[in-house]
């Protein structure tokens, strides 16, 4: 029998469990909101632990948006095979499956490859999770109410119609609810009012104003026109329209 050799297997041990550390730092846990009595220091807390969340995922999408403008600004140029291939994972990422790259083909994409104003983001987040407060946003990292429908993938709502099967979606973390909300809105068919509006203010070289691409929501609640005037009114409210960019 070989002897352990207990050295390099502490070795081991120790760099996996420093590489988990690593990972989990790499995320945020959501604060207990619940603990702020005044509303102007429970929304200030919230805003301040969303702000740079929301920032770091729509950056992600803004590198993937400068790749393809520059592609597109190739005319005529033969994209290499690694930008082809770049081009192709994007393409099914968002939705388009394969894709001719042509000019006007890659223009479609880059209608899906846009960011979501911040404005509307965090207003969203602060309706739907109250504050970071609600039972999902506290027990599954959910704070946009995505749904799913597969048993045992998020948490049954308490008041759930009979007969429906969805659950709202369990999240391993904040960074991967915002992640999956910023795809929703850049994929489903349900918004391709929102990303026209925001085609044309990009066209107009004018700022993606979360007031503005709210008037796409129509299918995001049951609430229909009544969500979009709260979305506005918590953006106005709040200010959150100084977080807005081109």
């Amino acid at each position: 029998m070989k002897e352990i050799n207990y050295r390099f297997l502490f070795f081991v041990i120790s760099i996996v469990l420093g590489l988990g550390y690593f990972l989990g730092s790499l995320t945020q846990s959501l604060p207990d909101f619940s603990v702020y009595t005044n509303v102007k220091e429970k929304k200030e807390a919230f805003f301040s632990f969303m702000l740079p969340l929301v920032n770091e995922k729509n950056l992600d999408i803004r590198k993937e948006r400068e790749f393809l403008l520059l592609m597109r600004e190739k005319k005529g140029i033969a994209f290499s095979s690694n930008e082809r291939r770049k081009i192709e994972k994007l393409s099914t990422k968002y939705g388009l499956g394969e894709l001719d790259t042509e000019t006007r083909e890659l223009s479609l994409l880059l209608n899906r490859v846009d960011e979501i104003p911040v404005s509307m983001v965090l207003a969203q987040a602060a309706i739907e999770s109250a504050w970071g407060t609600s039972r999902f946003a506290r027990d599954a990292n959910n704070l946009f109410g995505q749904w799913c429908y597969e048993k045992g993938c998020g948490l049954v709502p308490l008041r759930r119609n009979p007969g429906s099967k969805h659950e709202v979606k369990k999240f391993d973390s904040v960074e991967d609810a915002i992640e999956e909300y910023l795809h929703n809105l850049n994929t489903n068919n349900a918004y391709n009012y929102l990303r026209e509006v925001r085609k044309n203010l990009r066209h107009n070289n004018q700022i993606l104003s979360g007031n503005k691409l709210a008037e796409g929501l129509l299918n995001y609640s049951e609430m229909r026109e009544k969500y979009i005037e709260e979305v506005r009114a918590v953006i106005r409210i709040n200010k959150l329209d100084k977080h807005d960019t081109k």
